[in-house]
């Protein structure tokens, strides 16, 4: 029919890469229609000089702080590659542009009364103001004719709309009165700007703040921008009604609690995308358990400690001070995390404090001071007060992610203190760094591994049951070695009850010699006399004392003092 009217201007075949609407499924047809621009290269008067928005964009981002980093790289690209921004659309609904332009120049009309009645009509009565009958006289009102002007009824294209978020929530204080005297740290204040969302904003909202903030503010609106990836169910795929393989929120928190999706959400690397699902829960909930039982245990422990009693740094042994050394690397490993917005970190090196160095070590050794030295023991003392240092450093560490787990233990060690969410992060001593007995431990805990391995194979081979049953002889050559020992308790590291070392003497052929340590040699040996009673350890008869002659000394003294004390039955 057009052919026939001679009114085609022309046709044919146009191939283009958008051939369907990925919503409603059906051919697109494009149509060429004048639009409104916002120029990307045409210099403008600003507080930075006449610079380009470009450049205004680009000079932000480089002074805007990105987690991850590489969201610099990323949204720098897009920017400084950014044709004009098309601002208008022409759709059903949306804000209008509310523009007028003179019929005879095509001048905008700038003019602050009219712009005042129009932002009082659109607060009063929404942007359908803007479409009444009558607008145009209503907002243009005596001062201007409007036979003389076209009333411009695009719509603002959303993310310009979006963009603006930050001139209403950041300086509105009349509708958002909590955030109002924020004084950005550009500006010589202490407030930082942070915006959050998912790494697809790069091209959205993080963009479109952006450019309207460097348009009309000089700068960005934001001091740090964070991304994060998408989530997908176990296998890597998308998640949809289809498949059936979403995981809402409310049914974790319904079965496993609100600490175990918190606790996913910290280990994950967000920056990418991450998977979740019935079985990495599981091994979530497992770890949570862990961190847990870790926690009651201190607890459990330091409600034997009398309020006060404390011995201090100098008095501890060795294996005390080795765990406030570890205390203060973690110090500065979990704030620097915490810094970076790296929570997976923070995950990582607690629970591995948590797991290997605490439980599998640490507690394992001290039990035996705790349960059965007298209550005066300055070993036992010591230890109750490192795991008070332990217990507080580690649940103010953990409260930004497990907050219901570490405010009923805060609360549980101190029902009169205030809240756990009130705490500052503890300020570790500077002093309880040291590097020496560190690597001194290194060589300790080697030493012990090589025992450890040993004994397991005892009790596989059903010589021994417990280890307390052993007495272990070792064989060392490296002088290094023995000089790590000097004072140590080597038989009370190892939790055997006795323990020989064999210094520059042949390891035997059926010796059991560890991988990272061939120069040791270990032989299992049956533990001499009889076992205690109170402690399990086996001890010389002959070195009871009459009033307790089944305990060891230790464990005797540890009886007289609580007898004194009226705590013995």
């Amino acid at each position: 029919a057009l052919i026939e009217a001679r009114t085609l201007v022309a046709r044919g075949k146009l191939k283009h890469q958008y051939p369907h609407s990925w919503r409603s499924k059906t051919p697109v047809i494009f149509r060429n229609t004048p639009q409104w621009f916002l120029a990307m290269d045409r210099a403008f008067a600003n507080a930075h000089g006449a610079k380009t928005l470009r450049t205004l964009a680009v000079e932000a981002i480089e002074r805007t702080r990105w987690a991850p980093p590489s969201g610099e790289n990323r949204i720098k690209g897009m920017v400084a590659n950014k044709p004009d921004w098309v601002l208008s659309r022409q759709r059903a609904w949306g804000v209008p542009l509310s523009i007028f332009v003179r019929k005879d120049g095509h001048e905008i009309l700038f003019d602050e009364e009219v712009n005042a009645r129009i932002a009082d009509a659109y607060e009063r009565e929404g942007g359908d103001a803007w479409f009444a009958e009558g607008a145009k006289e209503r907002f243009l009102g005596a001062k201007h004719d409007a036979a003389t002007y076209d009333k411009i009824d695009d719509l603002v294209e959303v993310w310009f709309d979006s963009g603006c978020t930050h001139a209403f929530v950041l300086e509105d204080p009349k509708h958002f009165p909590g955030l109002a005297g924020i004084r950005r740290t550009v500006d010589g204040g202490e407030d930082t700007v942070m915006y959050l969302e998912g790494s697809d904003q790069h091209r959205g909202w993080f963009q479109s703040s952006l450019l309207e903030s460097c348009g009309t503010r000089g700068g960005a609106p934001f001091d740090i921008v964070l991304t994060h990836g998408f989530t997908l169910d176990e296998i890597g795929r998308k998640m949809s009604k289809s498949l059936g393989n979403q995981t809402f929120p409310q049914d974790v928190i319904r079965v496993s609690g609100a600490d175990i999706l918190r606790l996913w959400v910290a280990s994950v690397d967000y920056t990418d995308d991450q998977r979740i699902g019935p079985e990495i829960l599981k091994a979530v909930s497992d770890n949570y358990r862990k961190l847990r039982n870790t926690i009651r245990w201190m607890l459990g422990t330091l409600a034997h400690r009398e309020d006060g009693d404390s011995v201090g740094y100098s008095a501890m042994t060795g294996l005390e001070r080795l765990m406030l050394h570890k205390l203060a690397e973690l110090d500065l490993k979990v704030r620097e995390a915490y810094d970076n917005f790296d929570f997976a970190r923070v995950v990582a090196v607690l629970t591995s404090f948590m797991n290997a160095d605490l439980s599998a070590f640490y507690f394992d050794i001290r039990k035996d001071a705790l349960y059965c030295d007298a209550p005066s023991s300055v070993r036992r003392r010591g230890a109750l007060e490192a795991i008070e240092h332990i217990f507080r450093a580690v649940t103010v560490w953990l409260a930004p992610i497990l907050v219901f787990t570490t405010e009923e233990a805060w609360g549980a060690r101190d029902a009169a203190h205030r809240s756990i969410h009130l705490e500052q992060f503890p300020e570790i001593p500077a002093s309880w760094r040291d590097d020496e007995l560190a690597k001194t431990w290194e060589t300790i805990r080697l030493l012990r591994l090589a025992v450890t391995g040993a004994i397991e194979i005892a009790r596989a081979d059903k010589l021994i049951g417990s280890s307390l049953e052993a007495a272990p002889r070792v064989y060392l050559s490296n002088p290094e070695h023995l000089k790590a020992l000097e004072g140590v308790d080597f038989a009370e590291v190892c939790i055997t009850s006795d323990i020989a070392i064999e210094f520059g003497a042949p390891i035997p052929d059926s010796a059991f010699r560890l991988p990272e340590a061939p120069d040791v040699g270990v032989v299992v040996e049956l533990a001499r006399g009889v076992k205690c009673a109170r402690s399990w350890r086996y001890f010389d008869p002959a070195t009871a004392s009459p009033d307790f002659p089944d305990v060891t000394p230790r464990d005797a003294e540890a009886l007289r003092e609580l007898r004194a004390l009226g705590r013995l039955q």
